[in-house]
């Protein structure tokens, strides 16, 4: 299965999204904060980031712009999780390069379902 990063500053955040996925057989690696989610980006590869915006330091937004505007990086795919849940904000998350945006609290079907579709022809590996 998939090596998922799991970006987010909240504890209760990361084990809700690390329960999910590795329910569904994934794998899960974590950072609490922006510039640990970079450092993570290029050195584990993983096949797909969770990515939470408001973060201490650099948010969401800015990690997601730099991983996919970046060569190393630019082939993960993002989905923001956030609790921003304005229009405007999803509009400017997926501007930013993210491949999905989701509102939290989000269900585990619905992430899943989006992990699922994201992943879609990368899961050969």
């Amino acid at each position: 299965m998939a090596k998922i990063l799991v970006v987010d500053d909240s504890p209760t955040e990361v084990h809700i999204l690390r329960t999910i996925l590795q329910k569904a057989g994934h794998g899960v690696i974590t950072a609490t904060n922006g510039m640990e989610a970079l450092e993570m980006a290029r050195s584990e590869k993983p096949d797909l980031i969770l990515m939470d915006v408001i973060m201490p330091g650099i948010n969401g937004f800015q990690v997601t712009r730099q991983l996919t505007h970046h060569a190393e990086t630019k082939n993960i795919p993002v989905i923001v999780v956030t609790n921003k849940s304005q229009q405007t904000d999803r509009v400017w998350g997926l501007r930013q390069g993210a491949s999905d945006y989701l509102v939290k609290p989000v269900t585990p079907e619905v992430l899943m379902q989006s992990v699922t579709n994201v992943l879609g022809g990368k899961n050969g590996h």
